[in-house]
């Protein structure tokens, strides 16, 4: 049940990311062209999302001790602002306006089979790659 609920939220997921056409690169470049053709549907997006998210997470957490299938919830506790989270939102928001794709963004549209969306996923996992190898090495050096 687990792997199906699982499943069925990526989906929800997936439909709303391009039902919105945030799984578009163009959409998401305009709206970064603010001197140009911006475009702030995606400024409208995300603050769906982020009102959704913040109702869902205070009627879970209100009526629930634990998740169905978990022992306890598992929510970021740190509110450190540190150089690696500084330095990792940069990387994001710089590959997010080039590429026009964020991975969330890209999933669903792997499906299409775009080059530009492969080539962007074949990165993404480049990149998560040699930044895990990156931050094991630093870790022996401390």
């Amino acid at each position: 049940m687990k792997h199906v609920l699982t499943y069925l939220t990526g989906l929800v997921f997936g439909v709303g990311i391009s039902m919105s056409g945030m799984a578009n690169p163009a959409k998401v470049i305009n709206f970064f062209d603010v001197f140009g053709t911006w475009d702030p549907s995606l400024a409208f997006v995300m603050g769906g999302a982020v009102v959704v998210a913040f109702l869902g997470y205070r009627a879970v957490f209100k009526r629930f001790d634990s998740p169905a299938f978990e022992p306890r919830f598992t929510v970021p506790t740190s509110r450190v602002i540190d150089a690696k989270l500084i330095g990792g939102s940069a990387v994001f928001g710089i590959g997010w306006g080039i590429a026009g794709f964020c991975p969330g963004g890209a999933l669903p549209a792997i499906g299409t089979l775009d080059p530009a969306v492969l080539t962007f996923f074949v990165a993404l996992v480049a990149g998560i790659f040699a930044a895990k190898f990156m931050m094991q090495r630093t870790a022996r050096h401390v």
